[in-house]
């Protein structure tokens, strides 16, 4: 009986890559990480870009959550950019009374008559969904997008999306928090948003709404009284 063929080891038969190998994979994972960087510090610098008046449009869309977006939104609603204005994301329970008294300034009576105040919406999905039904309403076919600097990308795209034949103008608030970029607050901030756009730019967040509403029900609106600005 012959016998058996001899085996031939691999030179790395222990399993282990070989040094090209882990060279390619090492090289993949510092230009991974440096596009990355490259991309935070685009997306910080794109933050921090001042606001241009926008041309008239149709209505105006402020989103709750930071400082600034309201009292910019009734601003540009006063000066007529605009013919309406949605507010997306107050607390369930506020009303325009409540805003009213928590301006820093009187706001005449003809504004709040072309103000609608959202109450679903309680992440940037909702918003993107209030503003679709609120168009839809009031056939709205130009629209300014009012939030902060860090989540105007994001807001922009969904809301996008959900009103395809809208033009969309977006008008970037600056966030105090922008004022000290090397704060550690600061940079948690900028790295979450900077990887929730990534995520959005893949559609992530609306390929998993179903599991999510599911798992998470927290309400991101601002409590009763609404926080202004």
């Amino acid at each position: 009986m012959a016998a058996p063929p001899a085996m031939t080891r691999s030179p790395h038969g222990n399993g282990r890559p070989s040094p090209f190998r882990r060279r390619l994979l090492v090289t993949g994972v510092l230009a991974t990480v440096l596009a990355w960087m490259a991309g935070l510090a685009w997306f910080t610098r794109d933050a921090m870009r001042p606001p241009a008046r926008p041309p008239h449009v149709d209505g105006i869309v402020a989103l709750t959550g930071g400082q600034g977006r309201i009292d910019e939104s009734l601003r540009l609603l006063a000066q007529g950019d605009a013919d309406r204005l949605l507010i997306s994301g107050v607390d369930l329970h506020a009303t325009l009374a409540d805003f009213l008294r928590h301006q820093p300034q009187p706001t005449p009576l003809a504004l709040w008559m072309r103000t609608t105040l959202g109450h679903s919406a309680t992440s940037t999905l909702g918003n993107a969904d209030e503003t679709a039904a609120w168009v839809r309403a009031y056939h709205i076919r130009s629209l300014v997008v009012v939030t902060a600097g860090y989540h105007i990308r994001r807001a922009m795209m969904e809301i996008a999306r959900t009103v395809p034949d809208v033009r969309l103008y977006g008008y970037p608030i600056q966030s105090p928090a922008l004022q000290h970029l090397l704060h550690p607050a600061t940079i948690r901030l900028m790295v979450t948003e900077y990887d929730k756009w990534l995520l959005a730019c893949l559609d992530v967040a609306r390929l998993t709404r179903p599991l999510h509403g599911l798992i998470n029900h927290t309400d991101t609106r601002p409590g009763a009284p609404p926080v202004m600005g």
